[in-house]
């Protein structure tokens, strides 16, 4: 039976980030400099394909850290953790590495410069995220109000009208953050934003080129996990850009091949902690079904690189 023709429009940039290859990086290195098994708190990045292959290397990962012995080394995921965590670390005089990302540290010193300036912080996120969780925990309680939405702006009771500032979650969609800071500034004048937006270059870029192709196609494929903040805003992004049908898939066996009958063009983009391997693995899958056409919409080019923790590069 003859195939099918599709058009098959790959986004780019698609899949990991520079803090998620650092972040598995050092889980890789740690596991090479101690051996196993090495703790990991929380998942390294919210992938399961990354943390299953982790695990069969010999990182085991928990959600607390009483759940970690003292006497092996524990990991602290990509997204950040609250202070008291490294405290406790320390008081237990346990070994311990930090894998935030770059860009969610330069929120978390941002949070506390504002705070040393007595100014109360206004964060946008998404309540229960562990990156919102670790960055409002770096300022003691009541210090950060919490806003998920433009109506929640109305809702804030601060210390001060004209003493706040505001930072972001940096996995936040970019058209959605934009509404609720306008809100802010309209309620109050005096707020202050951050020098350079907070949301990351990995996600304001990945959103752009889901922008881009979801014009162009019946159907958006995001790889990406149900847990995974930015993945899930490229579904959105999709919908809102202009293509009805935009899913997330975890792996190609999930792909619902029944919605896609008839359609003559697919969208391809993943989260942002998304391993190639994936990518690839739903490409072919359309290819045996498919008589494709592949066409890639670049919209911007990346280069970043973050260095692990020195404690890594010099043990090896």
């Amino acid at each position: 039976m003859e195939k099918p023709n599709i058009d098959l429009y790959l986004a780019a940039p698609r899949g990991f980030c520079a803090g998620v290859d650092r972040a598995i990086k050092i889980v890789e290195m740690a596991l090479e400099k101690w051996g196993a098994p090495v703790f990991v708190r929380h998942e390294i990045v919210h992938n399961k394909y990354v943390v299953d292959e982790l695990r069969s290397k010999g990182a085991i990962f928990v959600e607390t850290l009483e759940e970690c012995p003292s006497d092996r080394p524990v990991i602290f995921s990509a997204h950040g953790v609250p202070k008291s965590v490294p405290a406790a670390a320390i008081a237990r005089k346990m070994v311990f590495v930090d894998a935030t990302c770059p860009l969610v540290s330069k929120v978390h010193i941002e949070a506390e410069r504002h705070h040393s300036n007595g100014l109360q912080m206004v964060m946008i996120g998404h309540k229960g995220h562990p990156e919102t969780i670790g960055t409002m925990g770096q300022l003691p309680k009541g210090e950060v109000l919490l806003v998920e939405t433009p109506e929640d702006v109305s809702r804030i009771i601060p210390r001060n009208d004209e003493k706040l500032a505001y930072i972001t979650q940096t996995t936040l969609s970019v058209d959605d953050t934009i509404e609720i800071v306008k809100k802010l500034k309209e309620r109050f004048p005096k707020i202050i934003g951050p020098h350079k937006e907070d949301i990351c270059y990995a996600t304001t870029n990945r959103q752009e080129a889901v922008k881009a192709v979801s014009p162009k196609v019946d159907a958006l494929l995001v790889i990406g996990a149900p847990n995974s903040s930015n993945s899930k805003r490229l579904v959105e992004v999709g919908k809102s850009s202009g293509c009805k049908y935009s899913q997330m898939v975890q792996r190609a066996s999930d792909i619902d091949w029944r919605a896609l009958e008839g359609v003559k063009s697919i969208g391809i983009t993943a989260g942002a902690s998304a391993p190639e391997i994936l990518i690839n693995e739903v490409i072919l899958t359309i290819s045996d079904r498919f008589n494709v056409t592949q066409k890639i919409v670049e919209t911007a080019v990346e280069n970043v690189e973050f260095k692990v923790p020195r404690v890594l590069r010099e043990a090896l």
